[in-house]
């Protein structure tokens, strides 16, 4: 299929290295253009200098880009990606915003004949660039079939989940229960050490148990090493917990434990760990002493 890629960051630039790889014809757009020029001697592929220039004739438009902010920029903006797209062809997007942006596109979409899907992702860098991200999808089943197949170059786990909105709103549990877990396994991380124990010895024992998760078996070991340059950052998980925890508010749910490991995430930041990795919550504890 021919298809435009607009944001080649830490997630998108292995994502449309994919859909290239599986012979789709791809054109893609970034801010800055030293890194669609990288992409295109990494990949092949053709690079356009607006979204607009990247989605004129392609039959699937695809975006990962920051935020609501740069989601509308690319997509409604004077050059973005819905002033040239013709009736009948479909824009999914990656990112991680709101519901509310979600509903927006898909409205301003349906109004001219394209078909819409937010669908963001979970998995990480490593998740990217190995094929193997969960995709969380919300719009409608014809818009999904036709975009299933392509997704299925980087993505392991795909499920349509209702409506325009439904995708986001399901990558907000996601962030919750990142949030709940990565602060129980810096609190333990923290406890062996206190208690005298060979931290590594005692994560290799437990994770195979109950209390095992995918941030355990990954991460404690980093944790214990104290190097925090994998995956995630701290600012865009508190801009994912900010985008939580305003939906809470809307829909009434009771969020005290991810409002309160935001916080904590603030003073993260405040330590100079914006760019960290989310399982730095446990250098809070450095702090402390």
């Amino acid at each position: 299929m021919k298809l435009a890629f607009i944001g080649l960051g830490t997630m998108g630039f292995p994502m449309a290295g994919h859909l290239q790889n599986k012979g789709h014809e791809v054109t893609v757009y970034n801010r800055t253009v030293a890194k669609a020029e990288q992409w295109v001697a990494t990949y092949g592929g053709a690079m356009a200098l607006t979204p607009a220039l990247a989605a004129n004739g392609a039959d699937i438009v695809i975006t990962c880009v920051g935020n609501d902010n740069d989601l509308r920029e690319v997509t409604l903006g004077t050059d973005g990606v819905l002033s040239a797209m013709a009736s009948g062809t479909l824009l999914v997007d990656h990112t991680t915003a709101s519901a509310e942006v979600a509903r927006e596109l898909s409205q301003v979409a349906t109004e001219q004949g394209v078909g819409f899907l937010d669908a963001p992702v979970s998995g990480g860098q490593a998740g990217a660039e190995n094929g193997a991200l969960s995709v969380m999808v919300g719009g409608d089943q014809a818009s999904y079939d036709r975009a299933e197949p392509v997704m299925q170059a980087y993505g392991k786990s795909i499920r349509l989940l209702g409506e325009a909105g439904s995708g986001q709103l399901a990558k907000m549990v996601n962030q919750i229960c990142i949030a709940g877990v990565v602060q129980g396994l810096s609190e333990a991380v923290h406890f062996a050490k206190q208690a005298g124990l060979d931290g590594e010895q005692v994560f290799d024992v437990i994770q195979h148990g109950a209390a095992g998760s995918w941030q355990m078996i990954n991460r404690h070991k980093t944790m214990i090493d104290d190097v925090f340059d994998y995956g995630f950052a701290v600012d865009w998980m508190r801009k994912d917990l900010g985008i939580t925890l305003d939906e809470a508010r809307r829909n009434g749910a009771q969020l005290p434990v991810t409002a309160l490991v935001d916080q904590f995430y603030a003073e993260v930041q405040r330590m100079g760990g914006g760019r960290w990795d989310t399982s730095s919550l446990v250098k809070r504890f450095d702090a402390d002493q």
